[in-house]
């Protein structure tokens, strides 16, 4: 699961990672009440989970009040990259004189954690890996045995000679590794870690990703302060599906792994753009089928659904009540294409009829109808 910055600030902090003085807002007021209480020039930051905000508009300075309102108005309730801002952070602006990279991740290929430093932050570390590989220190760590103090000498070497500076920066990757196990993280990065004016490091923008496996140790209010609810994917796993949205526009609501994954290449061949990966599973709820077209129809983008299901544990007929149900819920004003195959797909047939919804038995058939 993703989490917001001011999410990952949080628990930061709670590691004594140094960090930019900031305010959460929620409303323009806020966010002019942050300002004053910061009393000096400030980045307004849009709160959202998708990376690259700053380049789609989502980071702006301001030096006075006209333009906090300005850029607050902006910001608040706009989308950026598909996704609707309900919080800006507002921290101060402070003078950068040098900018790391700290990033911490599982290479699952050899089974440690990877912690990566680069001389160069500010950057995405894919065009750092790219132009400058030799900007960038890779150390792999055994989790049993867990990163040790030649570990994190290498690296402050690595970046400076300043021993100033690599007692700070030893303290942060340190910090930062700790935080990491400690909080179940898939990802940790730091950037930019910024060298500032008075010869101090600051984690200006951080972010992190929590195995939903290990949520329960995350901090009160990290979960509930509606990041859930911003997390699609968490919240469908909540429900027992398996759900990654793409950005094309045919929604797919499929039982198995491998028959959506068939299902999206299929839709791909034929000439269309799958908007999502959706397995509801082996079970036969008819509430799994409700929620997952909750889910697909918070897609603005979305001009079509398809639903493959091939029974076996799941029944045919209890999708297809699922499906009415939905239907009845939500009220789609889009095309929504139907092949069942499998466990009690008479009756499925039967019930769908009635309610003058086309059933196919042949996917290719149901394929070519949805991308048309």
């Amino acid at each position: 699961m993703k989490i917001h910055e001011f999410q990952a600030r949080t628990i930061l902090q709670n590691y004594n990672i140094p960090l930019a003085n900031g305010f959460l807002a929620s409303s323009v007021q806020d966010a002019l009440k942050a300002f004053n209480k910061l009393n000096k020039k400030v980045v307004i930051k849009a709160q959202i989970l998708s990376g690259g905000r700053g380049k789609a508009g989502g980071i702006k300075i301001a030096d006075t009040e006209e333009e906090v309102i300005k850029y607050s108005e902006l910001l608040l309730n706009s989308f950026i990259k598909g996704e609707k801002v309900n919080l800006l952070l507002i921290v101060e602006c402070v003078s950068v004189q040098k900018e790391f990279y700290l990033g911490i991740t599982v290479d699952r290929e050899k089974k440690k954690i990877a912690v990566l430093l680069s001389k160069e932050g500010g950057v995405e570390i894919e065009e750092t890996a790219t132009k400058e590989p030799e900007k960038i220190l890779k150390v792999y760590i055994d989790p049993i045995l867990g990163i040790r103090k030649f570990h994190i000498l290498r690296m402050c070497c690595f970046v400076t000679d300043d021993k100033t500076l690599r007692n700070c920066l030893f303290d942060i990757i340190e910090s930062a590794y700790n935080a990491f196990i400690e909080n179940n993280c898939t990802l940790l990065e730091i950037n930019p870690l910024s060298l500032v004016e008075d010869g101090h490091l600051i984690a200006l923008d951080s972010k992190m990703n929590i195995d939903d496996n290990g949520l329960d140790v995350l901090p009160k209010g990290i979960i509930e302060h509606n990041c859930i609810r911003l997390d699609d994917e968490y919240e469908a796993s909540q429900a027992g599906l398996s759900y990654i949205k793409l950005d094309g526009d045919i929604g797919c609501i499929v039982n198995g792994a491998g028959l959506a994954m068939a299902t999206m290449d299929m839709i791909k061949i034929a000439g269309g753009k799958p908007a999502n990966f959706l397995d509801v599973g082996g079970s036969s709820n008819p509430q799994k089928i409700i929620k997952a077209f909750e889910l697909l129809l918070r897609n603005e983008n979305l001009k079509s659904i398809l639903v493959n299901i091939f029974g076996g544990i799941t029944r045919c007929d209890d999708v297809a009540k699922g499906l009415l149900k939905a239907i009845e819920i939500f009220k789609p004003n889009i095309p929504i294409v139907v092949r069942l195959i499998g466990t009690n797909f008479e009756c499925a047939e039967k019930i769908l009829n009635s309610e003058e919804i086309e059933v196919f038995t042949d996917l290719n058939s149901a394929i070519k109808k949805v991308v048309q």
